[in-house]
Formats: structure tokens, sequence, C-alpha cells
């Protein structure tokens, strides 16, 4: 399954991490990223409708790879799995996470912040990694760090990256792509602006610096 997850960057440099407020945002929501050319969408566990949103995505838009964000525990594993999400990511990692992932077949990109965190998730079998919060972390300079003792694993990036900042992550030879919320602003996603979405997902696209 760890596979799985490294085949989502083949998709683009940029995971959008989408919080949902309103259900009835999801799906044109969706379609608006997709217009754009961002397939793998990442919609977190952080709101009421989240749950609902992502069945709704599933049914209605099936071209999207579903992601469910903010796995905390077991239940929110067989929750996202029961909405039809494809993958699942965590702000961290414990093994009864990823043993639960695992069981479920839940392909799984554990989030971690320190050297300890990232050698528990490789003892559970993981090496594709979501370093978080990124830039409170260390950023750009704690992954330069991460790749002398760790030269085979590799990680997505997120929290505190920007449209302007995310080139330099995507420049780093440990980094497969990056997580982001500037794709769906609210303040855009308040107004239904789905053309403006639509805009900042292509550009979002051109910021591949090399190949994979």
């Amino acid at each position: 399954m760890n596979n799985f997850t490294l085949s989502l960057a083949d998709h683009g440099p940029v995971i959008p991490v989408i919080v949902i407020q309103r259900l009835e945002d999801a799906v044109p929501l969706a379609r608006a990223l997709l217009a754009g050319g961002v397939r793998v969408l990442e919609v977190t566990l952080r709101t009421q409708v989240a749950l609902p949103a992502m069945e709704a995505i599933a049914r209605a838009v099936p071209e999207a790879i579903l992601g469910a964000g903010t796995l905390r525990s077991v239940a929110d594993v067989t929750a996202a799995r029961n909405a039809g999400c494809q993958f699942g990511v965590s702000p961290g990692y414990t093994e009864a996470i990823g043993a639960a992932c695992l069981e479920q077949g839940l392909p799984l990109l554990p989030g971690v912040s320190t050297a300890s965190e990232v050698m528990l998730a490789n003892a559970g079998g993981y090496d594709f990694l979501k370093l978080f919060p990124a830039v409170a972390v260390g950023g750009i300079n704690l992954l330069k760090a991460l790749a002398g003792p760790f030269p085979e694993v590799r990680f997505c990036p997120t929290g505190g990256i920007t449209v302007e900042t995310a080139p330099q992550f995507l420049g780093l030879s440990n980094v497969l792509v990056c997580g982001g919320s500037w794709l769906t602003p609210q303040d855009a996603v308040d107004a239904g602006d789905w053309g403006r979405i639509t805009e900042l997902a292509a550009a979002a696209g051109a910021l591949r610096l090399k190949p994979r």
C-alpha cells in the first residue's frame, strides 16, 4: 500500500488540504479542482460535515482520488474507509493507526515531525511520510537534515507552505509532493467562486521542478 501513496505524487506537485464547512460545497469544489488538473484531494476530518462531504465526492466525482485527512484514531480509519476514501492522512503516527490502515486496506500517508517518529513509521512499514506541521518544525532545513540518516525516506511536507515557498520544498531531493491549503481559500469557497479555485489548481500544476 506504500506504493499507492507514492503514486499520489504522479498526479501533480500539490495535494490540496481541504476543510469543508458546508456540505453543498463539497461536490462543486471537487469538480473545480479537477477542472484545474488536481485529481488527488485530501478532505480533512475537521468539521461535522467532513464525512458526508467525502461520501458525496466519492459518489458524484469518482474520477477524484479521495483521501481523508486528520485521521487520529482507529474509528477515524473505519469511518474514512466507509465513506469511500482511497487513502488516509494522519497528523502523526501511532502503531494502532498504522495497523488499522493495514488491516482495513486503507493506504496511509502518516505524519511525522521528528527523527524518532520517522523511525517509528519506518518500523510500521511506511517510508513515504508527511512532515507536519512542516514550516513550524523546521521546514526545508529539517528536510535537508533528515535526508542524511534517512536516504530512502520521501516526504510530503504540509503545514504553512504557500504558493511562493512550495517550489523551494519541491526542489529538495527527498520531497515528492507538498500539501497546501492555498488551493481552496475559504473566501472563494464561501462565494462559490469555483473559477478562481480552478485557476489556482491549474497554477499549482506548474510548480513541478523535477521528475519524480
